[in-house]
């Protein structure tokens, strides 16, 4: 899993460097496409099936720009613009083992507002890596993310959570990042060992989404942007291990 951390963090990388005005999410996504196969491994979303969706997702990143939360399809059509907000998700499968990861990139100079937007969910999800540890219960670093987030005047998306990870790209547990009565029913105790995908999707809005009708595509209700940061992590001894850290 630490491998394929490292094709992660590479291919994220690479795409922050080259998301500039001009550059279409279809670029983005060939390079991805490029960069995965030169490291041996397999684009772990692309061809994925969904019961809303006619298609298999059909790119190798999820590209997600301004008010698009998640799932965004990469197009040539797409054409990244001074001022938007781009979130990048990517994962990959390597020798049986995954690896996922997303970061949302500004494009050129962007608003105060998204500006504090994209950096309230980086420090949402910094939190998190900073309280995992054996023997801490999940609920209680959910409730500091959600906190952190509204108290930025920001909303946490509730429709979609983080997850286990391992040779499957979705596992048990449900990893929310926010607090619920279901969550404090089902509470999880994290233990040495566990893997997980933790993925904040903050609003600067109202917290509800909808799917457009290519059954993909997750947008805010209230059309109003959104930021997407994601690590995977593994639970150690020490505390934490972050797997899709940039080297």
């Amino acid at each position: 899993m630490r491998q394929a951390g490292v094709v992660v963090a590479d291919v994220l990388s690479e795409l922050q460097r080259i998301a500039v005005p001009g550059v279409t999410t279809a670029c983005l996504d060939d390079v991805a496409l490029r960069m995965t196969a030169d490291a041996g491994a397999e684009a772990l979303f692309k061809g994925v099936r969904s019961p809303q969706a006619r298609r298999p997702f059909p790119g190798a990143i999820c590209a997600s720009v301004n008010d698009e939360v998640v799932h965004g399809i990469p197009s040539d059509k797409a054409v990244l613009k001074s001022g938007d907000i781009l979130s990048i998700d990517f994962g990959v499968r390597l020798n049986g083992y995954c690896g996922d990861a997303a970061v949302t990139v500004a494009i050129g100079g962007i608003s105060e507002t998204n500006r504090r937007l994209v950096d309230a969910t980086r420090e949402v999800l910094g939190i998190a890596i900073s309280m995992a540890r054996p023997g801490v219960r999940w609920s209680r670093i959910a409730g500091r993310m959600q906190d952190l987030a509204e108290a930025a005047g920001f909303s946490v998306v509730r429709d979609f959570v983080g997850h286990g990870i391992g040779s499957r790209m979705h596992e048990d547990p449900k990893v929310p990042n926010f607090v619920s009565e279901e969550l404090l029913a089902e509470d999880i105790l994290l233990t040495e060992g566990m893997v997980l995908a933790v993925e904040p999707m903050i609003n600067a809005g109202g917290y509800a989404v909808r799917t457009l009708g290519n059954g993909w595509t997750v947008v805010t209700k209230d059309g109003k942007c959104s930021a997407h940061f994601e690590h995977t992590i593994a639970i150690v001894k020490s505390g934490c291990e972050v797997l899709t850290r940039e080297r």
